[in-house]
């Protein structure tokens, strides 16, 4: 038995020697190739990451500049403001049914008018927000005076677009005030909802990119609707007068079978008369008047 066990461990060493000292099998020069093309693409990835890296940054930085100049600059601000609304406005609506930076009777000059037939009339929007307020507020949303003067402003703002752009019997008895941005829409309803009771019995509507889009296609169906009444009631005014037309046409045209009727007889008596003339003519043309 211990015998069998000692000619076991010197197999199993002998084979343990062969594996150690045979010949590797890997090619060698193959992994360095692989290793090198590896070490290629990963550089390629490299380079393509930090160049989208830079472009992010750089982008970063057009956005912060962006940001800067609209908080910065008041009258880039209402230009933004002004733009969007011109390009909603001009997506959505006929031509013919608005006009921008339009003088009203008042003098005033409002961003957008929407023609509409009066009643209701004209309908006004005005592009323009306070975010000075609106800005402090963010910075501390906690101090008191920030969120007043916020409201303040807003509200200031809403009295002047009801007293500027609500013209009894020449424009709506309404009028929109467009914010430019979602957020601070989302903002006034969610925590100021005093402003837009407010704004509500001024009948200043708040409006955002996305319910201005909403409201402008729901008035250019409207002007479809009503284009198409006028269109019907022009329509029907012509068949109206067609008919009378048509009406005394039949009238003439029963006149004028009187007197093709009439026409009719008076021939047929003129032949009955000559039927019986003939007759006699002939017979006295017969006649001898010789001696």
């Amino acid at each position: 038995m211990t015998t069998y066990i000692l000619a076991l461990l010197v197999i199993i060493t002998l084979l343990l020697l062969v594996l150690i000292f045979r010949k590797p099998t890997v090619d060698i020069s193959s992994l360095k190739e692989d290793n090198a093309r590896l070490r290629e693409r990963l550089a390629e990835r490299l380079g393509t990451l930090t160049q989208n890296a830079i472009e992010l940054k750089n982008i970063s930085g057009d956005i912060a500049n962006f940001k800067n100049l609209l908080m910065g600059n008041k009258q880039a601000r209402g230009s933004f403001g002004e733009r969007q609304l011109e390009d909603l406005v001009s997506d959505i609506m006929p031509p013919e049914t608005y006009a921008f930076q339009y003088v009203l009777e008042n003098g005033v000059r409002p961003d957008c008018i929407i023609r509409l037939p009066y009643p209701p009339g004209d309908m006004i929007i005005d592009s323009k927000f306070p975010l000075e307020s609106f800005n402090c507020m963010q910075k501390d949303s906690s101090n008191e005076v920030y969120c007043k003067q916020f409201e303040a402003d807003v509200k200031k703002h809403i009295d002047a677009i009801a007293e500027k752009y609500i013209i009894p019997g020449k424009t709506a008895e309404s009028a929109m005030m467009f914010i430019a941005s979602e957020s601070i829409f989302e903002e006034l309803h969610r925590n100021f909802p005093s402003i837009v009771d407010y704004a509500n019995r001024k009948k200043v509507f708040i409006v955002s990119p996305s319910t201005l889009w909403a409201t402008l296609n729901t008035i250019r169906a409207v002007l479809s609707d009503i284009k198409i009444k006028h269109v019907a009631n022009k329509i029907k005014h012509e068949l109206d007068l067609l008919l009378t037309d048509l009406s005394r046409l039949n009238d003439r045209a029963e006149n004028l079978q009187k007197h093709f009727s009439q026409t009719t007889t008076d021939i047929e008596q003129i032949q009955t008369s000559v039927d019986k003339i003939t007759p006699r003519a002939e017979k006295i043309s017969d006649m001898n008047f010789e001696d």
